[in-house]
């Protein structure tokens, strides 16, 4: 028996612990599972086999009969907010994308029975700051995803998928697309870059600033995808994926997900990419400069959590890399097919439950 305490909804997060949920259950683990969140979202899975539909819920329903303080805790979420335990042997799962671990964020991985992040990136800072019981343990590819022929019209097709945010460089990467590409017949952009974290009228004043007053035939912005179905389908859709040029991340499920599929992403040589993007599977493009995290929305600075600097992408080499992906397009990445088996949810849990039950 395990304590489990993690969000099931359609955040990265929640698919995470959604897989990671899924090992567990095909293991045969018996797990007392507590929700941040409060509640099961299941309804971007529209796989789900109907059996693990029934034990995450009788695991969640039956958590107080099943609960013991002398048990193992598995958690997995933020920094922030970590320092709530079900037990005295949590072993946090997180995902860090600054660089400068502020105190209550190393205390907190200190208080931990064991932290693990999610690219060595972040480890290595931690630990660098003292921090002794921490490691670096990858994420896996989903197997809901599946390499698929989509009806598509003629043309490249490019995409950005992921929250609208600075750190993503999601305005630098638009508009310099859009000064190469904008309305020219058979480059395409299809952004799905909706932040659910902001207003319906922010995002609508984000999206005018991207084009400022200008129209492009060629630029096609997707509504929230509700399912994971329909990720797969944007995945397979696209030609090239421009998310991995994100200036800080604790993994990037998009662009590993869309490598792993077989298209060509082009990548920040930067932070948790370099764990799983090779110049063999990716069009890697290095960091040219840093900017400060703060954005006045998620990162505040002087707060007690996610202080430091992102990477920046310059603009002629971002661009050269769009040249060299385009020249790859309709070719199949088979060494980005590779990692779906090198980076699976099984080794992943592997590494997990071998290191909690070797630390209990």
């Amino acid at each position: 028996m395990i304590v489990v305490d993690c969000p099931v909804n359609n955040l990265s997060f929640g698919n995470v612990s959604y897989n990671i949920l899924r090992e567990l259950y095909r293991r045969g683990e018996d797990v007392s599972l507590f929700l941040l969140g409060d509640r099961i979202d299941a309804s971007a899975f529209d796989k789900i086999d109907p059996d693990f539909k029934v034990w995450i819920e009788q695991s969640y329903q039956n958590r107080y009969n099943t609960y013991d303080s002398d048990l193992a805790a598995f958690k997995l979420w933020h920094l922030n907010g970590s320092i709530d335990k079900k037990t005295n042997n949590q072993f946090l799962y997180t995902f860090y994308e600054c660089s400068q671990p502020t105190t209550a964020e190393i205390a907190i991985a200190k208080s931990q029975k064991h932290t693990f992040f999610s690219s060595s990136y972040s480890n290595d800072h931690f630990v660098k700051c003292g921090v002794k019981n921490s490691s670096y343990i990858p994420v896996g590819f989903d197997p809901d995803f599946v390499i698929k022929n989509v009806k598509k019209p003629s043309g490249i097709q490019f995409g950005l998928m992921g929250k609208y945010e600075n750190r993503k460089r999601t305005e630098k990467i638009v508009k310099l697309w859009l000064k190469k590409y904008g309305n020219q017949r058979g480059y395409y952009l299809n952004l799905l870059i909706n932040n659910p974290f902001f207003s319906p009228e922010e995002m609508q004043q984000l999206l005018a600033n991207l084009i400022e007053e200008k129209r492009y035939f060629n630029l096609n912005i997707v509504p929230p995808l509700k399912t994971n179905t329909e990720v797969n389908q944007f995945l397979n859709f696209i030609d090239i994926d421009l998310t991995g040029l994100s200036g800080g991340e604790g993994w990037n499920l998009p662009a590993f997900n869309a490598t792993a599929l077989g298209k060509w992403s082009i990548v920040l040589n930067a932070t948790s990419h370099k764990d799983w993007a090779t110049s063999n599977n990716s069009v890697l493009v290095e960091p040219e400069g840093i900017f400060p995290c703060y954005d006045g929305k998620f990162f505040q600075e002087g707060a007690p959590f996610n202080q430091g600097v992102f990477f920046d992408v310059g603009d002629e080499t971002t661009v050269t890399a769009m040249e060299t992906a385009v020249k790859k397009a309709g070719q199949v990445n088979s060494e980005g097919i590779k990692l779906q088996t090198i980076f699976s949810y099984r080794n992943m849990v592997d590494k997990l439950l071998s290191h909690i039950n070797a630390s209990i």
